[in-house]
């Protein structure tokens, strides 16, 4: 669905920061991509959706390809990228017409831009705001509307790029529980963080380091046998607890039921 293939990319050249990466990510997929600060998640996102271009080698979707200007736009109506900062993405003066911005872009019918905008408010839960402002929003629920005016266009893929990084421990609850939503509903996730615990809720992992692919895989064999303090990242909490209490009971296939299992009794 997603295919990087052989994809090279620098800033300057000579100093790459994106070096022969390949992967594929299916329809349907909850893929968290780890790395430490400055390994190029950023700029992975940045390329999945079209916003850069690939100096060596390919980025498609489906049957399109970022590097061909007309299939470009096909690309960002189909790609959301909800970014770090929420402010980032706000250009207007109330929820509303934020959500609703982006659908007059792709030349929605009138009659069709408002239904879509309420459904996305209602599925972010944002619905009584419709007519704030969004800088009077806490940041959690700026997050929420950033989503929802990603989730009015119908997109199939949505990459969080370290939205849940600026958030206080309600804002991440929050965004995170409207991720794991829209997983289930089908919706096709690509989440970028450096929260470990976050790592938990994914069906794949990728670890980028230096700007290669280091692992692709579950997050069962990534805890079992990646030295993830060698990529400057901790393991979750949740994991290390397990650790203490049980050191010499390997990870399960139910592992994450038996974390929580053994959490909830002591």
């Amino acid at each position: 669905m997603l295919t990087f293939d052989d994809v090279h990319f620098y800033y300057q050249k000579g100093e790459p920061i994106i070096d022969k990466l390949s992967f594929t990510i299916e329809a349907g997929e909850f893929v968290v991509m780890l790395g430490a600060n400055g390994c190029g998640k950023s700029t992975i996102a940045k390329l999945m959706d079209g916003l850069l271009l690939p100096k060596g080698g390919q980025v498609r979707f489906k049957n399109l390809s970022t590097l061909n200007p007309a299939d470009l736009i096909k690309i960002h109506e189909q790609i959301g990228v909800v970014f770090q900062n929420p402010e980032d993405q706000f250009i207007t003066t109330t929820v509303m017409d934020e959500v609703i911005f982006g659908l007059e872009n792709i030349r929605l019918p009138r009659e069709d831009i408002r239904v879509r905008a309420e459904h996305a408010l209602q599925a972010v839960q944002m619905e009584d705001y419709s007519e704030a402002m969004p800088h009077q929003l806490s940041g959690g629920q700026k997050q929420r509307v950033a989503i929802a005016a990603i989730l009015a266009m119908s997109p199939q893929i949505i990459i969080f790029d370290e939205a849940t990084s600026m958030l206080d421990p309600l804002g991440r609850k929050q965004v995170l529980s409207i991720i794991q939503q829209l997983h289930r509903q089908g919706m096709t996730i690509v989440h970028i963080t450096h929260h470990m615990e976050e790592a938990l809720l994914a069906e794949r992992i990728l670890l980028i380091h230096q700007g290669r692919l280091e692992f692709d895989g579950d997050p069962l064999t990534f805890f079992e046998t990646v030295p993830v303090t060698d990529y400057q990242l901790d393991e979750p909490f949740a994991l290390r607890i397990h650790k203490k209490l049980r050191p010499s009971v390997p990870l399960t296939a139910d592992w994450k039921e038996m974390i929580r299992s053994e959490w909830s009794m002591n």
